[in-house]
């Protein structure tokens, strides 16, 4: 039997070893042993810490819910997962952010779809796959692990603004003033308007959403979603 003491190890070890090598330790190791090399240590190191957390999780106890959990907050979890879906599939596309992305081209004149809520929608969309997760699954090992990836999603979303900031003085401040980080704080200041949604981010996160959370009953055995009503 593991312990949740155990989970917190495995977790600081995953997104503790993403940001160092991701960041400080990066120039160093591919200095040492070249950028496929490193990529080789990150994958490595990733794949290891994960699968440590993985059966740490497994082998934790199952601990009593620290809140209750009625329909109302299965509702607005619900609701907040298909945003979360949304947000997903829209960065797919033209995300300046992505490592295919950054060049002239792939900033577009104005914030729309989804990078009208945030400029960073991918990360977000892990952010609050965590925190709904949190909420309707309150339980230790659970909250740990949901509270990892919200942190290496957040951060690491911060990190990226400060590391483009540095490689592209010319255009990412500029991507910056017409979005946001928090979510829809840019529309609200007026920086952007909603709308420009393509069919990828609102089929594409209608599909994915309906599909991951029905897939939560072969996999856990109990309905999430609109799954729980029908």
């Amino acid at each position: 039997m593991g312990s949740t003491n155990e989970v917190v190890a495995a977790a600081v070890a995953f997104v503790g070893s993403h940001f160092l090598l991701s960041h400080p330790l990066r120039g160093r190791v591919v200095r040492a042993v070249g950028e496929a090399g490193f990529q080789g240590v990150y994958s490595l190191v990733a794949i290891l810490t994960f699968g440590w957390l993985i059966l740490a999780y497994r082998k934790a106890p199952m601990t009593a819910p620290l809140w209750p959990v009625g329909n109302a907050l299965w509702a607005v979890v619900t609701a907040v997962m298909l945003i979360a879906s949304i947000l997903l599939m829209g960065s797919l596309i033209r995300n300046p952010a992505l490592p295919t992305g950054g060049r002239t081209g792939s900033f577009p004149e104005a914030a729309r779809g989804v990078f009208a809520i945030t400029r960073h929608p991918m990360m977000w969309s892990f952010a609050l796959w965590g925190l709904c997760h949190i909420a309707v699954f309150p339980v230790a090992k659970n909250i740990v692990v949901a509270t990892a990836m919200v942190i290496l999603a957040l951060v690491g979303a911060a990190l990226q603004d400060r590391k483009k900031e540095q490689l592209q003085p010319d255009l990412w401040p500029a991507w910056e003033s017409k979005t946001s980080f928090l979510p829809f704080a840019a529309v609200a200041a007026g920086r952007a308007r909603l709308g420009g949604f393509g069919l990828h981010a609102l089929l594409g996160g209608l599909v994915v959403w309906l599909a991951a959370t029905w897939a939560h009953i072969p996999l856990t055995g109990w309905a999430a979603g609109i799954w729980r009503w029908l």
